[in-house]
């Protein structure tokens, strides 16, 4: 029976996790502190359950250096839950701003208020999204799912990968080429937020950055470019100015902990911005459900509901080990280490071109995620690498269903000499497929 040193692990999520984290994990859910309960079953509501969350706040606040305008959220739903929340919470702020406006203009008129942010919402209301990948497309079909109510036409698609050249999600075109919707300074309206995917998991593309387009922090009003990035595969592996976005969010199971948790930062302007339900249903719009609802949750302290208390203690955890890890170099060190072992892996693939396959362009290739086929997607070869790497405890490699291939996921808990047990893996292999 192979014991844990003897596995790597590199699957897309749930993902690896750092061994000493498991192993005070496993003392913590039969007895928590010596108090004689297991973690899992203290009531949300104790001082114990409450602590958890503010050291957890604190640890994700220095790793970020998140600033005190935001709120730390802990949620339901996964990343995909928030696709969902995104645009109900987002929508409800663009709508409030239009309300407040028109109560301004129209002295309080509250049925000349209703008619005018209605002819808005038909005329004015557009979401912005970059499709990358698979995440950031079925983002954008939530939204466009969540509001056909309504009508059609309220999301704009800025970008789609797939019109390239190839037809896949193995780019991110130019800015230059993007459609945001324009901004009053340029004489439109503005969108109510601008939504990306920081790295897309299934198709192994990163954004090497924030696209400059995106990269500026003014406040102005009604033209703020209000930024919502999914970073659920990406987070805490690189620095982040948490200042320039509205919202980032991201679920638990890559690189900060075990499912059914999931983190969102929310700019606390954001929260204070939002009208009444009674009006939202006024004007034709769904509020966000409870369970949803930033406003809500930031005023329950996340705890509304049941909170899985073990979950968000072992993301503290995690957190905290990469603070002891890296030290005053923060998340700097861990960029550094993602870095190497991506570097490490893609200079093997390059070196065998004949064999591997790396499916995204150089310029967008995911540290996280690397992708790549055999032999131009010799399903045959590729089963065959799958079935020897497994015979050397080397899991989690196949791709994602969607699109097949060989997927290795780099995440944070993945070790470095794991990573280099698989690049001598991929170099043998090169070698007796070439042979």
């Amino acid at each position: 029976m192979p014991s844990r040193e003897d596995v790597a692990y590199f699957g897309a999520g749930p993902a690896p996790l750092p061994t000493e984290v498991l192993q005070r994990g496993a003392e913590a859910f039969v007895n928590f502190e010596n108090t004689g309960l297991s973690l899992a079953e203290i009531s949300h509501r104790s001082q114990t359950a409450n602590k958890v969350l503010a050291d957890t706040k604190s640890a994700l606040t220095s790793l970020l250096q998140i600033p005190d305008e935001y709120e730390i959220l802990f949620m339901h739903g996964g990343g995909s839950g928030e696709f969902s929340a995104v645009v109900l919470n987002m929508v409800a702020v663009w709508v409030e701003k239009r309300r407040r406006r028109a109560a301004a203009e129209l002295d309080g008129d509250e049925r000349q208020v209703v008619e005018r942010v209605k002819r808005e919402i038909r005329d004015e209301l557009r979401l912005d999204y970059l499709v990358t990948g698979s995440w950031s497309l079925k983002a954008s079909q939530e939204a466009a799912n969540l509001l056909e109510p309504l009508g059609k036409g309220f999301v704009n698609v800025a970008v789609d990968s797939r019109q390239s050249d190839s037809g896949r999600f193995d780019t991110i075109p130019s800015e230059d080429s993007w459609k945001l919707t324009p901004s009053r300074s340029k004489g439109g309206e503005g969108s109510a937020f601008v939504y990306y995917c920081d790295n897309e998991t299934v198709d192994g593309v990163e954004f090497p950055r924030l696209p400059s387009c995106l990269n500026h922090s003014s406040r102005d009003g009604t033209d703020e470019l209000l930024v919502v990035a999914d970073m659920s595969s990406n987070f805490l592996s690189r620095r982040v100015d948490v200042s320039k976005f509205a919202v980032i969010f991201g679920g638990a199971q890559k690189n900060i902990g075990i499912t059914d948790v999931t983190l969102a930062i929310v700019r606390k302007d954001l929260l204070s911005c939002q009208p009444s339900s009674s009006f939202l249903h006024a004007v034709g719009v769904w509020s966000p459900p409870i369970i949803l609802n930033w406003p809500v949750i930031a005023k329950n302290n996340s705890l509304y509901n049941t909170m899985p208390i073990f979950s968000i203690w072992i993301a503290g955890e995690v957190m905290r080990g990469l603070l002891e890890t890296h030290g005053d170099r923060g998340l700097a060190g861990q960029e550094q280490l993602a870095d190497e072992k991506a570097g490490i892996i893609y200079d093997v693939l390059d070196r065998h071109p004949d064999v591997y396959q790396v499916v995204p362009n150089k310029s967008v290739r995911s540290r996280m995620n690397i992708c790549f086929r055999i032999r131009g997607g010799d399903s045959t070869r590729e089963k065959t690498f799958l079935e020897y790497a497994e015979g050397q405890l080397l899991q989690g490699l196949k791709g994602h269903r969607s699109v097949g291939g060989i997927r290795v996921s780099n995440y944070n808990a993945v070790p470095l000499k794991n990573v280099q047990r698989l690049a001598a893996y991929l170099e043998d292999f090169a070698r007796r497929t070439m042979q």
